[in-house]
């Protein structure tokens, strides 16, 4: 970890300074789960390619545009990456509504794309940006630009650690699009009261932070998903 002092400026509140003395405590931890992060992606990658090629196959021929979805999303220390994902969406479906998807139902959402998202498959290609270290298999999930800039002095601590592919709040948050969907207004709905509640959930991971406790929301994360 960077030194307290050398964090960028948005770092530097006591509310953080919180997270980070714990953080500094499980460097061993750290270590670890950066260890594993990278030895399970790559071989992970190795063995599933034959399966990247047929999703990627699935995505070209039912809708026009590229295969994989690439957006800017805020990391660790802030800095800006581009999350990867299957394309699940038409082209240019940011320009055509929200940056959060609302409904299961949303008309942005391609025929293959549906079944992508119900088993979390469109993610696979973030096996790439855990194995770079842009991300995490368990962390926050990495948000946009847009919503990281409301984020509090306190919700900035949990940039500390790299995003993750899954969390206690991704598997909470499971139908979030159909949460929001049913709200008169989704965007201010997200703000006011999903994000608060997604990044209390992550704060308490910084808190609780092990390579056992990875495991633990790892394989509950699988169980989700397989019910479908």
């Amino acid at each position: 970890m960077k030194k307290f002092e050398n964090l960028p400026l948005r770092f530097q509140n006591n509310a953080v300074k919180e997270y980070y003395d714990i953080l500094s405590h499980k460097k061993v931890s750290l270590f670890f789960k950066r260890l594993l992060d990278f030895l399970v992606s790559f071989i992970l990658l190795l063995l599933f390619c034959w399966f990247f090629v047929i999703i990627a196959v699935a995505v070209k021929v039912t809708s026009k545009g590229k295969i994989v979805f690439k957006q800017k999303r805020v990391g660790k220390y802030g800095k800006c990456f581009n999350v990867l994902k299957f394309r699940t969406m038409v082209t240019d479906a940011e320009k055509l509504g929200r940056q959060i998807t609302v409904g299961e139902k949303d008309p942005r959402i391609t025929s293959i794309g549906h079944f992508l998202r119900k088993f979390r498959l469109d993610e696979f290609p973030q096996l790439i940006n855990v194995l770079k270290g842009d991300m995490s298999f368990v962390g926050a999930r990495p948000e946009v630009p847009h919503y990281v800039e409301k984020y509090t002095d306190e919700m900035m601590a949990t940039l500390l650690l790299e995003p993750g592919i899954t969390g206690t709040a991704s598997i909470y948050f499971k139908d979030e699009a159909s949460m929001l969907e049913v709200e008169p207004d989704p965007e201010l709905c997200y703000i006011n009261h999903i994000l608060p509640k997604k990044m209390s959930m992550n704060l308490d991971y910084l808190k609780n932070l092990s390579v056992g406790y990875d495991c633990k929301i790892i394989f509950k994360t699988i169980f989700e998903v397989s019910k479908g």
